[in-house]
C-alpha cells in the first residue's frame, strides 16, 4: 500500500469557505486506511487544530468522523456544517491567520534551499512555503525514484 503526501494546500477551501479543511479531510481520510505518510500528521498542532478550534470540533470526534464513515469532502463539510460553529467573523479570521502567517527565518530558508531555492525567492508566506515544501517531498519521494 503506497502512503501519500497530501498535495491539497491549507489556503484552498470547499463551498463552506473554510481554508485548510480540504487538507485537513485529506490527511484524516488517508491516516485512516493507513495511507498517509508518515512525515504527516493527520491532525496536528498547527493549521488542524486552529480550524478545528475555530469550528468548536473536538479532534477525535472529527477523527472518528472521517474514520468510521469515510466521508466525501462535501459529505465531512455537511458533517461539519451539522456539529461545528460556523461563525463567518470567525471563519474570515481563521482564513486571515492562514493567509497571513509566515515561518521563522530558519524554517522559510529549510524549505526554500531544500526546493533549490536562495532566500532572494517571493515566497514569504507559510501556505506557499507549505506548498513548496510538499511538492518537494513529492518529487523527492515518487517523480525522482526515491533518492
Amino acid at each position: 500500500m503506497s502512503n501519500y503526501i497530501p498535495l491539497i494546500s491549507s489556503s484552498l477551501t470547499g463551498p463552506l469557505g473554510i481554508m485548510h479543511l480540504p487538507r485537513l479531510w485529506q490527511k484524516v481520510s488517508l491516516k485512516s486506511t493507513g495511507q498517509l505518510h508518515s512525515d504527516y500528521p493527520d491532525i496536528g498542532g498547527g493549521y488542524d487544530s486552529m480550524v478545528l478550534g475555530t469550528l468548536g470540533i473536538d479532534a477525535e470526534a472529527f477523527r472518528a468522523f472521517v474514520s468510521e464513515n469515510k466521508p466525501s469532502y462535501i459529505e465531512c463539510e455537511n458533517w461539519v456544517a451539522q456539529n461545528g460553529n460556523l461563525n463567518a467573523a470567525g471563519i474570515a479570521k481563521l482564513n486571515r491567520q492562514i493567509t497571513q502567517y509566515h515561518h521563522d527565518d530558519a524554517t522559510r530558508n529549510e524549505i526554500l534551499s531544500g526546493a533549490g531555492l536562495d532566500d532572494s525567492a517571493a515566497i514569504s508566506d507559510a501556505p506557499n512555503l507549505n506548498n513548496l515544501d510538499d511538492w518537494t517531498a513529492f518529487y523527492n519521494e515518487v517523480l525522482s525514484g526515491g533518492s
